[in-house]
């Protein structure tokens, strides 16, 4: 059976063997490591939020053209609506320019 101590994840048995100066040095390189990657990484948090803007901007885009074919259809289910009426122009002004922004 294995021996407990050595399971330890907390534990690196390589550090057991350092010496003071060699542990300050490691550390030293560990935090110039973290230190240089800063800004790359907030580039990449930016882009990932503008990602994330554009994909919720798309998302009420298309909620809002459902809305309004839904609410076309259910006035159509009540009387047919004339299609040179000023609703059905706004509507269709309103779907083309939906569309037009989805590209």
């Amino acid at each position: 059976m294995a021996n407990p101590k050595n399971l330890d994840p907390n534990k690196d048995p390589n550090q057991e063997n350092l010496s003071k100066e060699q542990l300050t040095a490691r550390r030293k390189e560990i935090t110039e490591f973290y230190n240089d990657n800063i800004p790359h990484l907030t580039v990449q948090a930016e882009y990932e939020a503008l990602l994330a803007d554009i994909e919720k901007s798309r998302a009420e885009r298309m909620q809002a053209q459902m809305y309004l074919a839904q609410a076309y259809a259910a006035s159509k289910e009540e009387g047919a609506v004339d299609p040179n009426s000023e609703d059905a122009k706004a509507f269709k002004e309103a779907m083309e320019t939906a569309a037009a922004n989805m590209e």
